[in-house]
């Protein structure tokens, strides 16, 4: 998106002050590439791709396009596909240095751009702000929760899907099992099911850890996006069991099974999610798990060095 004032504040500093390198966030940064290689001392380039768009979009128009009722969705993603492809493989080749959070979008911009060679740089988190926190709720022993932007359309996918196709499957057998919403700007949609059938929309929360930290079980039922989902990250840091489809914990190496559990049939990850609940020391040794494995690879202590010797690179 362009802002005049952004672009007349970073003409002011390339003007003033010769940098060495700079660092561009995510696609939506991507139009002012132009004005730092045109500075007077022009720095190098590493465009940081959060996400392959393009992927996301794919995967949008493929699971919009299975249902008659948002194929209008599924036509505005196909109108957007060949833009994206264009836009980022154009971003690609202006940078020096690219990165990105997983493997598989690695693979999608390289296929855009054969010479490029992506810098895999998983996202990062504080995992002591994690493992430190102790919760100030007491949230429901039953209690499923869900985080994220909810006006994002992967997570508003995600959530209807749960409530609609897997949420009735867990309630059928365990009628007191609750299901939380909880994130920002949550959509139409989804207010609409606030206080149906087990269902709670929170809306912006101050913190999720407490949500988080007290759920029996973290939920992740995502059938679109790209990247790596860092509120797996914040799930695993808490320590809390999680079922999650492939596509949720894409990026991530985990093993069904060993850090969480995977399935991607409304009926598998209903059964997934019964059986943690069922088997609470179960659920618990995941979660511990998940919470080593997120230290282990995942901690910015393990991320900046490798952040680092990509500056060093150029």
């Amino acid at each position: 998106m362009w802002s005049p004032e952004f672009d007349r504040a970073l003409t002011d500093l390339l003007n003033q002050t010769s940098y060495d390198i700079a660092h561009t966030e995510g696609l939506e940064m991507a139009p002012y590439l132009s004005r730092i290689q045109t500075a007077p001392h022009p720095p190098r380039v590493i465009y940081d791709a959060h996400n392959a768009e393009y992927l996301i979009q794919h995967r949008a128009f493929i699971t919009d396009l299975r249902q008659p009722a948002r194929w209008p969705a599924a036509t505005y993603s196909w109108l957007q596909l060949p833009r994206l492809r264009r836009f980022e493989a154009a971003t690609c080749r202006l940078a020096d240095a690219v990165t990105c959070v997983s493997v598989e979008d690695a693979m999608v911009l390289k296929e855009f751009v054969p010479s490029l060679d992506p810098v895999i740089l998983p996202n990062g988190i504080d995992v002591e702000a994690y493992t430190s926190y102790t919760s100030r709720i007491t949230l429901h022993t039953s209690r499923l929760v869900f985080t994220g932007k909810m006006d994002y359309r992967p997570n508003i996918d995600a959530a209807l899907w749960f409530a609609g196709d897997i949420l009735p499957r867990i309630r059928a057998a365990r009628p007191e099992v609750q299901f939380f919403i909880v994130g920002q700007k949550p959509a139409l949609s989804l207010l609409k099911r606030h206080g149906t059938s087990g269902v709670t929309v929170t809306g912006t929360v101050e913190d999720v850890r407490p949500f988080i930290a007290e759920a029996a079980a973290y939920v992740a039922p995502l059938r679109m996006g790209g990247g790596t989902r860092f509120k797996l990250l914040e799930a695993m840091a808490l320590a809390r069991p999680i079922v999650s489809t492939a596509i949720g914990a894409e990026g991530f190496a985990v093993r069904s099974g060993q850090e969480l559990l995977l399935a991607d049939a409304p009926a598998d990850f209903a059964d997934a999610v019964l059986a943690l609940l069922a088997d609470p020391d179960r659920a618990q040794a995941l979660g511990r798990a998940g919470q080593a494995f997120v230290r282990q690879h995942y901690d910015w202590s393990v991320i900046i060095p490798k952040l680092e010797a990509v500056y060093r690179s150029l």
